[in-house]
Parts: structure tokens; C-alpha cells; sequence
């Protein structure tokens, strides 16, 4: 049975930094990607950050780049997800996402993970 893990979410300020892991198990990262999601009361789920297997391959939302890293520990299946400049529209309960056959054109596509964590809250507020 597959789990996923997710850690490090909590309350923060504007312009601080945060950073969350997922530790799956009975799921081992050979292929595919993992990613993580973000969703707000209201709205849909939102992608927020993937990477590929190799660790050279990493997608971001618009709204995160240049703030956020995705990467994967090498002698793990787990990944983090490095979050700075913080803003309170970031606030969420961010989720991840697991999938072993994903295509690269649905990485985005929060309905193409077979796999999800129950989620980590992340509130951004003075």
C-alpha cells in the first residue's frame, strides 16, 4: 500500500521561509514524477512544483518560480519542496503527489496522479 508523508508545513511570516518534505513508502521513485499540490478553501487544486526521476527535470507554477525548489534526495524516494519569499497567497494546504506512468504534457494535471498525502497546511501571515 502506497503512502505518502508530507512535513514541514506551519505558520509563517511574509518573507520567510519554509520547507516541506514527502516520504512515500511501499513506493519507490523509478519513473515517473512527483509533485506537489496546493489548494485553497473554495477553489480547485493547484499545481505547484514536479520533478522527474532524475532530479535534472523540474516544472513549476508561475506563481512559485524563482521562489520555490522541488528536488529529491538521491538515496531516497523522498522529496522537498524549498519555499522562500513567502507570501500570504501562498497560504494552503499543500499535498503530494505520486505517479510511476505520468506523460510530461499531464505533469500538470493533478487528476493524472495515481498517489496523494493527506496534506500539510501552510499559513503565510504577519
Amino acid at each position: 500500500q502506497v503512502q505518502l508523508v508530507e512535513s514541514g508545513g506551519g505558520l509563517v511570516q511574509p518573507g520567510d521561509s519554509l520547507r516541506l518534505s514527502c516520504a512515500p513508502s511501499g513506493w519507490t521513485f523509478r519513473s515517473g514524477a512527483m509533485a506537489w499540490f496546493r489548494r485553497t478553501p473554495g477553489k480547485e487544486r493547484e499545481f505547484v512544483a514536479a520533478i522527474r526521476r532524475s532530479g535534472y527535470y523540474t516544472y513549476y507554477a508561475d506563481a512559485v518560480k524563482g521562489r520555490f525548489t522541488i528536488s529529491r534526495d538521491n538515496d531516497k524516494s523522498a522529496v522537498n519542496l524549498q519555499m522562500t519569499s513567502l507570501k500570504p497567497e501562498d497560504t494552503a494546504d499543500y499535498y503530494c503527489a505520486v505517479d510511476s506512468g505520468i506523460i510530461l504534457s499531464q505533469i500538470r494535471n493533478p487528476g493524472a496522479y495515481d498517489y496523494w498525502g493527506q496534506g500539510t497546511r501552510v499559513t503565510v501571515s504577519s
